[in-house]
């Protein structure tokens, strides 16, 4: 889809429904997050990989945010403001070209002791949450889904 070169207004009138857009991408991030739990039930978290390239990730995540501690709550206000804007920025460009839809919005659990919920999911771009969930899975932190769902 485009909205015609960067900095152009945009004529209602010509674009696309963008009602249907947004609809599309609240399915798509829907089936991703159901999916993703659904993978959890069947399998430990920490003997998952999410990509080919977790291991990249994970030591570059840990480089780039030495400070995250994934056993906590994430702050989404610090990880949206301008600085953390751009920090993720840097980290998910490294990636454009190595991940399929590396950008795209999903959903990320902002703790990793509770399920998907209103109050627990945060919107993030691909990249976030693969950062994050390689390292919560790589620390044991989403096996009590697998533990759960085998009680």
């Amino acid at each position: 889809m485009s909205l015609g070169p960067a900095g152009a207004s945009l004529n209602p009138d010509q674009a696309e429904n963008f009602e249907d857009m947004e609809k599309q991408f609240a399915v798509k991030a829907v089936q991703h997050m159901t999916t993703y739990w659904a993978i959890l039930e069947k399998m430990k978290g920490s003997q998952l990989r999410l990509t080919k390239m977790d291991d990249e990730i994970c030591e570059h995540f840990k480089t780039d945010f030495p400070e995250f501690d994934p056993t906590e709550t994430i702050d989404e206000d610090k990880m949206k403001s301008k600085e953390g804007k751009e920090r993720w920025r840097n980290f998910m460009m490294t990636y454009e070209k190595k991940i399929d839809d590396y950008n795209f919005g999903t959903m990320l659990r902002s703790n990793p002791r509770y399920e998907y919920g209103e109050k627990e999911t945060i919107f993030a771009m691909r990249m976030q949450f693969y950062a994050i969930e390689i390292l919560r899975n790589r620390q044991g932190l989403n096996d009590w889904i697998y533990e759960q769902a085998h009680a």
